[in-house]
Order: structure tokens, then sequence, then C-alpha cells
């Protein structure tokens, strides 16, 4: 691995991290677009699609509402994709082993976007005066800070985790003895269980939510059997 591999992978992860709440909320930071453009980076977005559909369903349990601590899906599966598209076809249980550094990337990231909240309230503090007197000035220096403290905050932990996890996913996965077919079925009765009680909860919380689901479920069949 390679500074000139390295670094589009922590770019990506910053601006991908960088939209999981700051800007622009495009979506971009889902484990489904995600982990296919961290693949895409590694020259196989199939293989990240792969791992983006499986972390997605757990990522449906994730429900960001105010100040409350999640986890960071976006640079967690920028990542991912990347990883798996290295070893995919190539090693067994490189699916499991994405997945699994996912899960503690985005738990490591949930926990520097609570730093990083920590930071935005420090510099308001610092600019309060001038905040409260309406100084324009001050309300875009405030919220350019915050902005870029999120982009290097995305860039540094997509990096960092990159670096780590490719040597350790290539050493765990020497002395991995599961089957393949054994692994993957594990991993895809887990995440599905997620996602079906993050469902579940929905259908209960949401008007014609089922009714929604039923609906698209029929068209995504639809158009698989029209294929």
């Amino acid at each position: 691995m390679t500074l000139a591999g390295l670094l589009p992978i922590a770019l990506l992860g910053g601006v991908v991290g960088l939209d999981t709440v700051s800007f622009p909320q495009a979506m971009l930071s889902r484990p489904l677009v995600a982990a296919t453009l961290g693949g895409a980076l590694v020259g196989a977005p199939a293989q990240g699609l792969l791992v983006g559909a499986v972390l997605e369903l757990i990522a449906l349990e994730t429900l960001p509402v105010g100040a409350s601590r999640y986890p960071e899906w976006g640079s967690a599966s920028v990542v991912a994709g990347a990883i798996y598209a290295r070893d995919a076809g190539s090693a067994v249980g490189a699916l499991v082993a994405a997945v699994l550094g996912a899960l503690m990337v985005a738990w490591l990231g949930g926990w520097t976007m609570v730093k990083l909240r920590q930071h935005n309230a420090a510099v308001a503090r610092r600019h309060q005066a001038a905040l409260d007197a309406g100084s324009r000035g001050a309300v875009i220096g405030v919220q350019l800070s915050g902005l870029t403290a999120d982009l290097v905050r995305g860039v540094v932990l997509s990096g960092a985790a990159y670096a780590v996890l490719v040597p350790a996913q290539s050493a765990l996965l020497t002395r991995w003895s599961l089957p393949e077919q054994w692994s993957r079925a594990a991993l895809v009765a887990t995440a599905a269980s997620v996602a079906v009680g993050a469902i579940w909860k929905l259908f209960h919380s949401t008007p014609w939510a089922r009714w929604l689901f039923v609906g698209g479920l029929g068209a995504g069949l639809l158009v698989l059997a029209a294929r």
C-alpha cells in the first residue's frame, strides 16, 4: 500500500463523512453509495456495492436524531468497500472481515463526531459576543470552521482506518478457516435480522409504512423478473 493508493481513499472518506451531517447531505454517506465509490477507487465497484448492501441492512437501525451518538457509516463504508475490493475473489472470509472492520470504524467515527460537536461548541463560545451581535463574518467563520473540521475528521479517520485495516485483514484472512458459504450465510442472516428489526419498528410508528414497503418490494421483484 502506497501513499498514492491511500490518499484517494482518505479524501473520499472525508467528503462522504462531511455529507453525513454537515454538507451537502446528498445521501452520499449511505453505505450503498459510499462503499460502491470506495470499491470503484480500487477498480472493483461491484464488490464495493456488495459490501455496501450488507452494511446498508445494518445501518437501517441507525436513526440520526439531534445530538445523539450514532455510528458514522459514510467513512466506514468507503474503507470497507475499498478493502473488500482488494481481496474479493482471492480470499475466503474477505466479505465478513470487511464488514467487521466497517463496524469498528463506524463506532469510532461516531465517537469522533461527538468530539467534533464539542469542538464546534468551543469555537462558538469564543465568538459568542460577535454572534450575539449578528456579525455576518462571525457566523460564516464559525460555519466554515465546523465544515473544515468535519472534513479533516473524515480524512484522518478514513486514511488511518485504511492504513490499519489493510494489513490487519490480510493477517486475519491467512488464518480464516470457516468455509466461504458458511461465512456469508452467517453474515447475511445477522445483517437481515438487524434490518427486519428496524423495519418492524418503522411499521409501528409510521402511517402507511408497511404498505409502502410492500409496494416497493413488489416493484423491485417485478424489475428483477423483467431482467
